[in-house]
């Protein structure tokens, strides 16, 4: 435990406008909760934040007072990284206000931001950015690793449409960060985490989406996952960049187009998403309806926003959450034959494979032009064993390794650092920032030398 005396942490509670919470406070528990229900950590200080002072008024006292220090925007961070034992956690979930410019197509969003706020004030405009795929993921640390979804084929990564970003660092500072000041930091923080400072305001480009686009499912019987990614593979290839195609390998949720005799069986779900009109997209997505025997359809046009939600009832907080990932140049017959092997020995109901689309604009951005180097990646994988009961614990989690283990041969080596689970720190470095680390440990170096910012996929200062 902490060393803090009661003067102190009174006078520091003084300080702020936002809210301490300690452990002998009756909302202490809701608050040190992650969507991961496998983190179970106790901060001696959860700090509420009201406004950018607080942030700033807890990294001064955590670097004064040398506590652990973790930043939580949505808590989603699969390895819990925004909780620590016995230290101070900076919660800036409060800090929420998505503010949209609709003549210059901006957005400035706080770091306590989802998806769903975001989408919530653009769609009022008709805009939107690359976000992710599930409405209650924080844009902040989604960002800050990379950030991809259903828009990045047509308009890059998200870190690839961040123009700029305010940035309290180690020593308590507020600095703007953008392609003019500070550069250099700029780079590191699209793609770098949250290793460089504290995130207080992103400012995105927008683009011209929705508010309705043509999207859904086809669901088709998992004893022809073979044949299905083999298809897949092909078409995945041409498509063009305003439209992206995602297999999901998993039990039948109780999906209400979906006979019941097919819930909880196992299926090969192509989930389809076409930023144009709905004409468009039934022509170009027929070649996929016959891929198999399908069990049922639910595609059309639907608004953006709705499509964005589309994947939060499989995502609820409160299970038990274990994630092992790799990066694809493309998909060879000896992963898919894997992919299509271990799909069918799923340890629970709720576990899933996913192959996410990226190519197009994202991978036309050199490695070197932000942080998150990983442009050859045309396919990301990720391994989401999910349960409830803490007795299934090994099973889940050895399968998804094992899985991990015999897919790695037909992998790049590269990982996307948001899908990193708590015990990938041997792949933090080549794998998690590649070709950008050495770079990355010089910029470390340069504004949090002590490494206050170490509860991340941590980079080492340079030297």
């Amino acid at each position: 435990m902490t060393n803090l005396t009661e003067q102190q942490i009174e006078e520091f509670s003084t300080a702020l406008r936002g809210t301490l919470v300690q452990p002998h406070d009756p909302t202490y528990d809701a608050a040190r909760s992650l969507w991961n229900a496998m983190i179970d950590r106790k901060p001696t200080l959860i700090v509420q934040c009201a406004g950018v002072g607080d942030v700033i008024q807890s990294v001064r006292f955590a670097r004064q007072h040398n506590l652990p220090l973790a930043m939580r925007g949505a808590g989603h961070n699969i390895a819990g990284k925004g909780t620590c034992d016995d230290g101070l956690v900076i919660d800036m979930g409060p800090m929420n206000s998505v503010r949209i410019d609709p003549v210059n197509r901006r957005a400035h969003v706080e770091p306590g931001a989802t998806l769903g706020d975001f989408d919530h004030e653009a769609q009022a405009f008709g805009l939107a950015t690359p976000l992710g795929i599930n409405s209650t993921t924080g844009v902040a640390g989604l960002t800050l690793g990379g950030g991809f979804g259903w828009l990045t084929r047509q308009y890059g990564m998200t870190v690839d449409n961040l123009v700029a970003a305010d940035v309290v660092t180690a020593d308590g500072e507020l600095v703007r960060a953008s392609a003019e000041t500070n550069p250099d930091l700029f780079w590191a923080i699209r793609g770098g985490g949250g290793n460089f400072g504290v995130v207080t305001r992103f400012e995105f480009q927008l683009y011209p989406v929705g508010p309705e686009i043509f999207a859904g499912l086809l669901v088709f019987p998992g004893a022809e996952a073979g044949p299905i990614l083999d298809s897949y593979r092909s078409y995945s290839t041409d498509m063009p960049d305003n439209l992206n195609v995602w297999a999901v390998l998993r039990k039948a949720p109780p999906l209400p187009f979906l006979a019941e005799s097919v819930h909880g069986t196992d299926v090969v779900v192509l989930a389809i998403f076409f930023n144009g009109p709905a004409s468009d997209g039934e022509r170009l997505i027929a070649p996929l309806k016959s891929f198999g025997s399908l069990h049922g359809e639910h595609v059309g046009a639907m608004p953006y926003s709705s499509w964005q939600q589309a994947f939060d009832p499989l995502l609820t907080p409160g299970a038990r959450n274990y994630w092992k990932s790799h990066n694809f140049s493309e998909l060879q017959d000896g992963v898919l034959e894997k992919i299509a092997e271990y799909a069918g020995k799923l340890p629970t109901d709720q576990t899933e494979i996913f192959l996410g689309r990226l190519g197009g604009k994202a991978n036309r951005v050199a490695s070197d032009a932000t942080a998150y180097s990983h442009r050859d990646a045309e396919y990301v994988m990720n391994v989401h064993a999910r349960w409830e009961d803490a007795a299934d614990d090994k099973r889940c989690i050895d399968w998804a390794r094992e899985f991990f283990d015999v897919s790695a041969p037909f992998a790049t080596g590269g990982v996307y650092i948001n899908f990193m689970t708590e015990d990938e720190t041997e792949r933090v470095g080549a794998g998690g920032f590649g070709t950008s680390y050495q770079r990355l440990q010089q910029v470390k170096k340069k504004f949090d030398p002590e490494n206050l910012f170490r509860i991340n996929q941590n980079i080492q200062p340079a030297g």
